[in-house]
């Protein structure tokens, strides 16, 4: 094998691991495998490799190998996340209110009804002690939605995408919200601010005229650690990390930095972090878990956020939205067009996974839960799926999003144009 062959190898494996279908793959497997092996035979394997303490514990990071993947890995993820919120805030889709208008309110939407419908469920089956789950299905998982929408959205126009891109950028920045306002229990200040001090330190370090990986990853390594030790969930700092990083070009340089730094730590996010996270979160053990050991509330109840609080707030807000103020859908997406996208968002796997193991102490509320999110995250892919090639199907009208205008951005997904 040639030098020329082996140097493509790198390249080939970033593309391959952060391809949108790809994602949803690697997710999904990995999430299959630790429920496999946690209602298996090797049960007590998996247990035992998921409590398994590694880290420095004088600085109280002998933690298990399970909570590293939520905590550690899944700051990556995160990171990548507060890059995209960066740009899309800068230079992207949500710098223009008027365009951004209708996605926000439908991710408003598709938290809200989600997380009524659940507290509805659980106050009435009498379990006001499973409460504090209330946010386990507001939450949408960007990289399975997209995966889902890149192999079954084909012949749907492209703005499809960017709503929907749109929409679960900001149900995530919710969701970080929720989690740092709702899911911490005790703030160190002190370690807080140090945290803060660090992230002001990565914020320069990035704006510098070269970036030097050797000083932006002890910065952002200090960071992490000052907020795992603030209280605060370690994750929040991988958010603004990210939320530093210039989106716009600066001197000579032919793209943001944004995209620069997106394109060296996503491979690391998607190939990793997200599986290795859905790997240990999924090992939810069924086999030999009497009634005592499962809320059937709980389940019920995430359940049904899910699947059918997260299809009626998105399509209950926009149409609202749409038909009571001057706002419109983007050129060439119809009403119908969002029937999918509100199944999709139904997918709520990993932050709602994450959610689930901050909400409750009691274990059965936990498997519940997790059970739900599962569950609900398989059937609304299907649903998105199905329907997805179905609105295919459909003919489709000169003026989709009647604003009186015919649409002129008619570009449809895969058909090899550029965004």
């Amino acid at each position: 094998m040639n030098r020329a062959t082996t140097e493509r190898w790198p390249g080939r494996v970033r593309r391959f691991v952060t391809g949108e279908a790809t994602g949803g793959v690697l997710l999904l497997g990995a999430a299959a495998i630790g429920f496999a092996l946690a209602n298996s035979p090797l049960n007590a394997w998996f247990t035992a490799l998921s409590q398994y303490r590694v880290g420095p514990a004088v600085v109280h990071l002998d933690l298990p190998l399970a909570t590293w993947a939520a905590d550690g890995l899944l700051a990556i993820f995160f990171f990548v996340v507060g890059v995209e919120l960066k740009h899309e805030l800068v230079a992207g889709s949500l710098r223009h209110p008027r365009e951004a208008g209708v996605p926000v309110v439908a991710a408003v939407g598709g938290m809200v009804l989600p997380a009524a419908l659940f507290t509805a469920i659980v106050m009435l089956s009498g379990e006001q002690a499973a409460l504090d789950g209330w946010a386990v299905p507001t939450a949408t998982d960007i990289a399975f939605a997209l995966a889902v929408l890149a192999v079954f959205g084909r012949g749907l126009p492209r703005a499809l995408r960017t709503f929907l891109l749109t929409l679960a950028v900001v149900d995530d920045l919710l969701a970080i919200i929720v989690i740092a306002a709702f899911y911490t229990e005790q703030i160190h200040p002190w370690a807080l601010l140090a945290a803060a001090v660090a992230i002001a330190g990565f914020g320069l370090a990035v704006r510098a005229r070269v970036l030097r990986w050797w000083v932006l990853l002890p910065l952002a390594l200090v960071a992490w650690t000052l907020m795992h030790d603030s209280g605060v969930h370690a994750t929040i700092a991988g958010v603004a990390l990210g939320l530093t990083v210039p989106a716009l070009t600066q001197g000579a340089e032919q793209e943001p930095r944004t995209h620069r730094v997106d394109s060296a730590v996503r491979p690391w996010s998607a190939g990793l972090a997200l599986p290795v996270f859905a790997f240990f979160a999924s090992g939810v053990t069924l086999v030999g878990r009497g009634s005592d050991g499962f809320d059937l509330p709980v389940f019920a109840a995430v359940l049904t956020g899910l699947m059918a609080g997260k299809l009626i707030g998105v399509l209950g807000a926009t149409a609202l939205v749409t038909r009571f103020t001057p706002l419109r859908l983007p050129d060439a997406i119809g009403l119908r067009d969002l029937v999918p996208i509100g199944f999709l968002c139904g997918i709520g796997f990993t932050v709602s996974l994450l959610i689930a193991e901050l909400s409750f102490d009691d274990q059965a509320f936990t498997v519940a839960a997790k059970v739900g999110v599962l569950l609900a995250s398989v059937l609304t892919a299907v649903m998105g799926a199905i329907t997805l090639r179905w609105d295919a199907r459909q003919a489709r009208a000169a003026d989709m999003n009647v604003d009186g205008v015919v649409d002129h951005d008619v570009r449809l997904i895969g058909d090899g144009s550029v965004d």
